[in-house]
């Protein structure tokens, strides 16, 4: 099945792209959709590894399971403001 990636800052300057489409198995889970992309674009790992997956505009874990067409987007995290 295919679903849409999306990314963010670091993680689509490594990949080279905002957006893609990847085909995943039936039953893949975001945790399979990182590894398989994670596979593809060396050097990715360690950013997509603290990246905030969603789903739906939900957070959801590693475990959570995509389905043809979904979108699935990948944040990194911020940090800032006022001390």
């Amino acid at each position: 099945m295919q679903v849409s990636v999306r990314f963010n800052s670091v993680l689509a300057q490594r990949v080279g792209a905002a957006r893609l489409r990847v085909v995943v198995g039936d039953d893949a889970t975001i945790a399979d959709l990182m590894q398989q992309l994670a596979a593809t674009y060396p050097g990715l790992e360690p950013q997509l590894a603290r990246a905030v997956p969603i789903l739906g505009s939900t957070h959801v874990t590693p475990a959570a399971r995509v389905q043809e067409g979904q979108e699935v987007a990948f944040l990194m995290p911020v940090a800032g403001g006022a001390g």
